[in-house]
């Protein structure tokens, strides 16, 4: 079985309020590429992933006038793709949601929160992912109040051959600091950003933690827009929010694993893998980071797992098919991240 994930830039900008395709030489999203070829590019690299389940992180937006199935399933459709159903949970207010957009000949998810549901006041005990995060930030002793903008995807899963596994899709907050026009601000608000994507990800290890004292196989995978070594805020930390999320000082049985974040691990002076790449505009150059990845329960590493991230110009396979890399880099400016698995 393959599962994926893709987080696709501006996927909501390529819909009308019906679902239907935009597909015409007006601007996408992305900077210098049409709605078409953006369009075209997608159909082409989700046809060449032919995974049976990809998480889609910035799936179309989901309100009282647009609708995240009807427009992934429209998608789906046009492009021909097997796996056609979609399936979400709880939606955000930011145009961009989390999807599944899976084969239902191969594989059977059930949207399954877990934790309570809370107040404002919330709580600091694993809340249904909806609510409300109690934890004190900036150790003053005083408790913050911490929210999803986009509430992690909990998923039942069971496969054709009635193997049972829980999957979170995630999309963690950006420690960017957008808004900022002077140092001062550029510091503040990346610290800020940077501690509410901690808090975040604490929450998010309380729910892994249940699942894997009672036994349960999991797969956690998105963009946790965060990876060891990737901003000197970390130093203030102490370790990265997906440090925090795999639960590496933790026993064996209780990790995640992802071998790309173990990887990144070893340092800078270690060659790194991306999974994003942004042009700096004022810099003229791309910046490459490690955002995006497929975390697995230590039970599922017997099941022959094998990742690949999907980077033309990483992977020689990939770049020597002209008409796919071409469509990597015009889809989005983010690659997908795939596991083969035994399921």
């Amino acid at each position: 079985m393959r599962i994926a994930t893709y987080n696709v830039e501006w996927f909501n900008a390529l819909f009308d309020d019906q679902g239907n395709l935009l597909d015409d030489d007006a601007p996408s999203g992305r900077t210098g590429v049409t709605r078409h070829q953006q369009i075209e590019a997608l159909g082409i690299v989700f046809t060449a992933l032919d995974a049976d389940a990809v998480l889609v992180v910035e799936a179309p937006d989901d309100t009282g006038r647009r609708s995240t199935v009807t427009a992934l399933e429209n998608f789906a459709q046009v492009m021909g793709l097997r796996a056609r159903r979609v399936l979400i949970g709880f939606t955000s207010d930011s145009q961009q949601e989390i999807a599944l957009l899976y084969d239902p000949d191969r594989l059977s998810p059930r949207h399954d929160p877990q934790g309570d549901p809370t107040g404002k006041k919330g709580s600091a005990e694993a809340p249904r992912f909806d609510g409300v995060f109690r934890w004190d930030l900036d150790v003053d002793s005083a408790a913050d109040l911490i929210r999803f903008s986009r509430p992690p995807l909990e998923l039942a899963v069971q496969s054709a051959q009635g193997f049972a596994f829980r999957m979170i899709g995630v999309h963690v907050k950006s420690k960017a600091p957008y808004g900022a026009s002077t140092p001062e601000e550029v510091m503040r608000i990346s610290i800020q950003n940077r501690r509410k994507q901690m808090a975040q990800c604490i929450w998010l290890r309380q729910r892994i933690e249940a699942h894997l004292a009672a036994g349960e196989p999991l797969i956690v995978l998105g963009d946790f827009n965060d990876g060891p070594g990737l901003d000197e805020y970390e130093k203030l930390f102490g370790r990265s929010g997906v440090e925090i999320v795999m639960g590496l000082d933790v026993p064996r049985e209780m990790r995640l694993y992802d071998p790309h974040a173990r990887q990144a691990q070893h340092g800078r002076s270690a060659a790194q893998p991306a999974t994003a790449r942004f042009y700096i505009q004022s810099e003229r150059h791309y910046l490459s980071a490690l955002l995006d990845y497929v975390m697995i329960s230590s039970d599922l590493r017997a099941r022959r797992p094998a990742w690949r991230i999907w980077h033309p110009f990483d992977d020689p396979d990939l770049y020597r098919v002209p008409e796919l890399r071409e469509a990597l880099l015009a889809a989005s400016d983010h690659f997908p991240v795939s596991l083969d698995i035994e399921l």
